[in-house]
């Protein structure tokens, strides 16, 4: 049966409504499917789609509507403006996290200009902000660790896809890299209290690692280690930027203060208005 692909659309839309699934959705899948940006699926919006691309379709679709993220449907999402390869061992990269990113290549910029400093980013999952780190700087001597091995598989397979010259380490935080010292730290951790996982969508919930969501005392358990830890790896001049739950910044801002009593500390809020990065300056 020939479908345009603006009839596909429509259907999926409807289909992914009825299941109470995002119907945006139904573009991504398209795109995928086409192999196409969105520009390039708006001009062609009314072209009949091969009998393959409308069963794919169909099927990405109709597993998407069944509850799977439709990131790990198709296989990627994009984050700085780069597909990264995606699948259950690693969280799917936010657009909360692009801003920690752009903000710490603010704040390098501002503190070490061009010269060849090291940054290690710690619970690397996919490895989106180390990648894209090294990318956008490639002055940076970059290294990321994860404690999950499937994760840092995935990690590696982007770094590799990307042409990212970076070094991992396995490990539970700063276990892999306590042997010297760093200029930049950077942590997107688990940080969801975990009375919080009956407001959780099932999308996440159920297919999602949970070791990468959800931390105790509060969602803070990670960031106290992390500040105490952090004491011993960081050099003289450096900078600490982590992603933090939307009510932790007077939290995890004063666990760092606590840390380094002589550094700037700076919570950043995200396009929402949300408190959304805590950063440290040491100098």
């Amino acid at each position: 049966m020939r479908k345009e692909a603006y009839e596909a659309l429509e259907w999926a839309s409807s289909f992914l409504k009825q299941y109470g699934r995002e119907e945006n959705a139904a573009r991504l899948i398209m795109q995928h499917v086409k192999k196409c940006s969105y520009s390039e699926l708006v001009m062609h919006m009314y072209e009949d789609l091969t009998y393959v691309e409308w069963m794919e379709f169909q099927a990405l679709v109709k597993e998407h509507a069944s509850g799977r993220p439709v990131q790990y449907c198709i296989g990627y999402e994009e984050f700085y403006g780069r597909k990264f390869t995606v699948n259950e061992s690693v969280l799917i990269p936010r657009t909360e996290t692009e801003e920690l990113v752009y903000y710490a290549l603010q704040k390098i910029e501002r503190m070490f200009g061009q010269e060849p400093v090291t940054l290690v980013d710690i619970g690397t999952g996919s490895g989106a902000i180390a990648v894209t780190m090294k990318l956008e700087a490639p002055q940076l001597q970059v290294t990321a660790t994860d404690l999950s091995e499937r994760a840092l598989e995935v990690a590696i397979y982007n770094a590799n896809k990307l042409q990212a010259d970076i070094n991992f380490g396995l490990g539970d935080l700063t276990e892999p890299i306590n042997h010297k010292k760093w200029d930049i730290l950077l942590a997107n951790p688990p940080y969801i209290a975990f009375d919080e996982l009956p407001l959780m969508s099932d999308l996440v919930l159920e297919h999602e690692p949970h070791n990468a969501l959800f931390a105790a005392e509060d969602g803070l358990q990670l960031y106290r280690r992390l500040a105490q830890e952090a004491q011993q790896c960081m050099n003289e001049k450096a900078l600490i930027g982590v992603e933090i739950g939307y009510k932790q910044g007077q939290a995890v801002a004063q666990l760092f203060q606590e840390s380094f009593p002589g550094a700037t500390i700076t919570i950043q809020k995200d396009l929402n208005g949300k408190e959304r990065m805590v950063f440290c300056e040491i100098v």
